[in-house]
C-alpha cells in the first residue's frame, strides 16, 4: 500500500499499523538468514537501479551524478554490506559474568527487535537519510513505515517505487504527504520512531513520542564550528573545508556552519578558500550556475530565506563576498564568504543550510571555546591544527556529537563510529552495529539453576542469620 497526501487518513493508517504489528511478530521468530536476504534485495535493486536515483536527485537538486553516488548511494550500501558482514555476530546473545554473588546463574543479553518502526527522512539527502536507517531497521528484525520528504518529489517517488518493488506492505510501506501527513503519524503508538531533520520539528516529535512512551533516534542538527588555529597547514585546511561545506550546496547537517580563525592568519585563510571553492566548482574566475559540478537550493522558499540572512549581515556591516552572481529564479547561490559579523547577526545565530560560510577571528584559544559554548552542542566540530595541546583542549572544553580533526564531514560515512548529536543536536546513536543497537531492544536474560537452594537462605521470614550472611556480603564488596 501507498498512502498519498490527497488519500492518507487516520484510518488508513491505523490499518498499515495494525499490519505491520502483526507481521512483526512473525519477524521475531525468523532466521538471521531472512534478514540477510532482504537487505540483499534491497541492495541489488539501489544498485540496478541507481541511474534512475542519480537522475530523481538531479531532477530534486541538480546535483551531479557523481555527487550523488558519493553522498546519496556508496554511505546507504556501505550500511546494508556492514549489516551483511556482521549480523550474525551482532545477533548472537552476549554472555555477562556472574559475580560472586549470583554463583550459579548464567547472565546474557539478547538482541530482540523492538517491533513497528517509523522512519521520517528530511529533505537534503533524501535517499540516504532514508535507506541508511530502513537498512539499520531491517538488519535489527523490524518493520518500517517510512515518511519520505515532500520536498523531493522525484526521490521520493523513487523511494515509492523500491519499496513497492522490494518489500511487502506489511513488511515495509512509504506514506506520503506533508507535515499534516508527519502529525497522523506520530500519533500512532509505534515501538521506535527514527527522525532526521531540525531541532524545532525534532522536539514536536520527541514530545509526540512520549505520549506512547516511544523511544526515539533524533538526528538533527545545529551550528558545527570549524577552528583554525595559527599553526594548521593552512592550504590543506582551505580544500578540506571548501568540500565540506559546498557537498550538496552546503545543505549539509554536519556541513562546517562558521570558522573561528585565529587572528593571524584569517586573511591568508580567506584567500585560500576563495581559490579552492572556485578551482572545484567554477571556471577559474568565478562559481557560474552553469557549474556541472554544483548543486542547487532545494527550493524558493530556502533560497529567499538564504537572501534575507545575507541581507541582515550587510545591513549589520559585515564584508560579504560571493564568487559569483546569484539567480533566485534558478536557485542558483554561489559559494558566498562572510566577515566582520557582529555576533547578533543572524548568519551566526541560525542554522545556515546553504553555501554561505562566515569567518570569525579570535585571538585566543579560549576566545573560541566561548564562542563555541555560547551556542547549544552542535552535531559535529572541525579542529584545524598542528599543535596536540590545542587539539586537546578544545576536546576537553567543548561537546559536540563528533569531532573531526583537520578534515571535515568524515565522521558520517566511518563505519565503526557512532554518529549522532548531542542535547540540542540529538538523541541516540545510528550507523553499523550503533544503528542496529537504535532498533534493537537489549533484553538480558538470567537463568538460575533449577534446584538452587542457595538463594533460600535470603529469603523471609527474616531472622539473625539473614542479617549475617547480608553484612558479610556488604563487607565482600567494600
Amino acid at each position: 500500500m501507498v498512502a498519498t497526501e490527497s488519500s492518507t487518513t487516520q484510518t488508513d493508517l491505523v490499518a498499515v499499523f495494525d499490519r505491520q504489528r502483526a507481521h512483526s511478530q512473525k519477524l521475531r521468530l525468523a532466521p538471521v538468514k531472512e534478514r540477510k536476504a532482504v537487505l540483499r534485495a534491497l541492495r541489488n535493486y539501489i544498485l540496478s537501479h541507481q541511474p534512475q536515483l542519480e537522475q530523481a536527485v538531479f531532477n530534486d537538486f541538480r546535483k551531479p551524478a557523481q555527487e550523488v553516488a558519493i553522498s546519496e548511494v556508496v554511505p546507504v550500501i556501505g550500511e546494508i554490506e556492514g549489516a551483511l558482514a556482521n549480523l550474525d555476530r551482532w545477533t548472537k546473545p552476549t554472555l555477562i559474568d556472574a559475580p560472586l554473588t549470583y554463583l550459579g546463574t548464567r547472565s546474557e543479553i539478547r538482541y530482540e527487535p523492538k517491533g513497528v518502526c517509523l522512519i521520517i527522512a528530511p529533505w537534503n539527502y533524501p535517499f540516504n537519510l532514508c535507506m541508511g536507517p530502513l537498512a539499520s531497521c531491517l538488519a535489527a528484525g523490524n518493520t518500517a513505515i517510512i515518511k519520505p520528504s515532500e520536498l523531493t518529489p522525484h526521490t521520493s517517488a523513487f523511494i515509492r517505487q523500491l519499496v513497492a518493488d522490494v518489500f511487502a506492505p506489511e513488511f515495509v510501506t512509504v506514506v506520503e504527504g506533508d507535515a499534516d501527513v508527519s502529525s497522523a503519524l506520530l500519533k500512532l503508538p509505534f515501538d521506535h520512531i527514527f527522525f532526521t531533520g531540525s531541532p524545532a520539528v525534532g522536539k514536536i516529535v520527541m514530545k509526540a513520542a512520549a505520549e506512547n512512551l516511544t523511544s526515539v533516534t533524533l538526528e538533527l542538527g545545529g551550528k558545527s564550528p570549524g577552528v583554525v588555529d595559527e599553526t594548521a597547514n593552512l592550504a590543506d585546511a582551505a580544500r578540506r573545508i571548501a568540500f565540506g561545506k559546498l557537498l550538496n550546496n552546503g545543505q549539509t547537517c554536519i556541513a562546517p556552519d562558521y570558522l573561528l580563525v585565529h587572528h593571524s592568519v584569517a586573511q591568508d585563510l580567506v584567500s585560500r578558500l576563495k581559490k579552492e571553492m572556485v578551482t572545484m566548482f567554477g571556471d577559474g574566475q568565478a562559481v557560474t550556475e552553469h557549474s556541472a559540478d554544483y548543486a542547487r537550493i532545494i527550493n524558493s522558499r530556502h533560497t529567499e530565506r538564504i537572501h534575507q540572512l545575507l541581507a541582515d549581515a550587510v545591513q549589520r556591516g559585515a564584508q560579504v563576498e560571493p564568487l559569483g552572481a546569484a539567480n533566485a529564479s534558478t536557485r542558483f547561490i554561489p559559494p558566498t564568504l562572510v566577515t566582520d559579523l557582529p555576533a547578533d547577526a543572524r548568519l551566526l545565530q541560525e542554522e545556515i543550510f546553504g553555501p554561505v560560510l562566515p569567518i570569525v577571528t579570535f585571538r585566543t584559544l579560549q576566545d573560541a571555546e566561548r564562542e563555541i559554548l555560547s551556542k547549544p552542542k552542535p552535531l559535529g566540530m572541525y579542529i584545524f591544527s598542528r599543535t596536540k595541546a590545542n587539539i586537546n583542549r578544545l576536546l576537553a572544553a567543548t561537546s559536540a556529537g563528533a569531532v573531526v580533526v583537520n578534515d571535515t564531514v568524515l565522521q558520517y560515512t566511518h563505519p565503526h563510529l557512532p554518529f549522532g548529536g548531542v542535547n540540542n543536536s540529538g538523541i541516540g546513536k545510528a550507523h553499523g552495529h550503533y544503528g542496529f543497537l537504535a532498533f534493537s531492544n537489549e533484553k538480558p536474560v538470567i537463568r538460575q539453576k533449577s534446584g538452587q537452594t542457595a538463594t533460600y537462605a535470603l529469603f523471609p521470614p527474616y531472622r539473625p542469620f539473614q542479617k549475617k550472611i547480608v553484612t558479610a556480603i556488604l563487607r565482600w564488596f567494600l
